[in-house]
């Protein structure tokens, strides 16, 4: 088999899924715009050839690249970069070389908010009310339905950039004066906690991997105030979310991938869905998956690859966190001090690159417990200001 992967280096904590599908004997065939001098060895080492573009958003290079390996290696069987920002490009690349997996026509339904959003109304999940606005006549009808405060996100859009809440009359006429060129999605604003169905499915789309989280705050507060944040995963998975997950995860088609599906808790077994992710959830959450259940869900991934269709056997021993902390607070413990009271909790510490940051802090500890309670005193130790 020969795998074509996006960007090997980057994230360095995805080197793992190039490394598994080595051990399984597949060619990883690997396209950066860096050289492979440096590369970690082990990054090296996953990769049967390395093609070296001067910029990935050439898209004329990359089809020189895959037509390059096609050459050498013959027909490309899968094409892969586990990253939001390239998930058009890997599908406009698999459709030019007929490489099974999402293609361009998917984007409409899992990289739009407004596709997202018919999905999870056909399939019978609740949605905030919202659409694409372009004036702002069309914003106030939708404002006389769900009432301020509202939400303006990018219809597609990464993550929480250039996303804004609205409070009245005076800040929707300022953002319709300042908005950027791209479609707009407002929808109503939904109070709740912000949860997560996460994991991995095979090629029919059998789910061989699940977990859920839970999250202190949203994406939109903690990069638009600058904020720390804290999530974790779930022991017990509530009854309502994994049926609303795995409603999600049928009616997205989602196929050899995986996934991650935000939703609000609005009320004891009510979930309101957020959005949708055709990848693994951002950050360091793939290795908080294998601290939690003790597991390697690299290995799973290369395994559904190459056609794995066995659910893993595998239990939730513990909560996984991640508690970020921003450089501009001033703590009240220091990092010696959270050392000394739960080193014995704690698995790693990160210094997060800085494309990252705004999301994910400065620096991140990731720690685990058998008891939820234990979590949240432990990131409340690390949040103390």
């Amino acid at each position: 088999m020969n795998l074509v992967y996006l960007c090997p280096q980057f994230p360095p904590n995805y080197t793992p899924f190039c490394s598994c599908l080595k051990a399984l004997g597949v060619n990883v065939l690997g396209i950066g715009d860096g050289p492979a001098e440096s590369f970690t060895p082990e990054t090296r080492e996953a990769l049967t050839a390395y093609y070296q573009v001067e910029d990935l958003h050439h898209y004329a290079s990359l089809l020189k690249a895959c037509g390059y390996f096609t050459h050498q290696y013959g027909k490309i069987d899968r094409l892969e970069s586990h990253n939001e920002y390239w998930l058009a490009t890997d599908a406009r690349l698999r459709q030019d070389f007929n490489i099974t997996g999402l293609k361009p026509a998917d984007m409409q339904f899992i990289r739009r908010k407004s596709g997202m959003k018919g999905v999870f109304r056909t399939a019978g999940i609740k949605v905030a009310p919202g659409k694409v606005v372009h004036t702002l006549a069309g914003a106030e009808e939708l404002i006389k339905e769900a009432g301020y405060p509202v939400i303006a996100k990018p219809d597609d859009g990464v993550g929480a950039l250039d996303t804004f809440k609205i409070h009245d009359r005076e800040e929707l006429s300022s953002f319709f004066e300042k908005k950027p060129e791209h479609d707009y999605m407002m929808e109503g604003f939904v109070k709740g906690t912000i949860f997560s169905f996460d994991g991995l499915t095979d090629r029919d789309g059998n789910i061989l991997f699940c977990t859920a989280h839970t999250y202190s705050q949203g994406i939109m507060e903690v990069v638009n105030n600058a904020e720390h944040v804290f999530y974790y995963s779930l022991r017990s998975i509530p009854k309502e979310l994994e049926e609303v997950g795995r409603k999600a995860v049928s009616a997205f088609k989602v196929q050899e991938r995986f996934f991650h599906i935000e939703f609000f808790k609005t009320g004891p077994a009510d979930y309101v869905a957020l959005e949708v992710n055709m990848r693994p959830p951002g950050g360091y959450t793939t290795d908080m998956f294998n601290y939690a259940n003790d597991i390697d869900v690299y290995a799973l991934w290369a395994e559904a690859v190459t056609g794995r269709t066995a659910p893993l056997e595998y239990q939730r021993k513990y909560h996984c966190c991640y508690a970020s902390r921003k450089y501009r607070f001033n703590y009240v413990y220091s990092h010696e001090a959270i050392m000394r009271n739960y080193g014995s909790c704690i698995l790693a510490v990160q210094s997060v690159p800085g494309v990252f940051s705004t999301a994910l802090g400065d620096i991140g500890y990731i720690f685990r417990t058998e008891h939820e309670q234990d979590i949240l005193e432990i990131a409340s130790f690390i949040h103390e200001r």
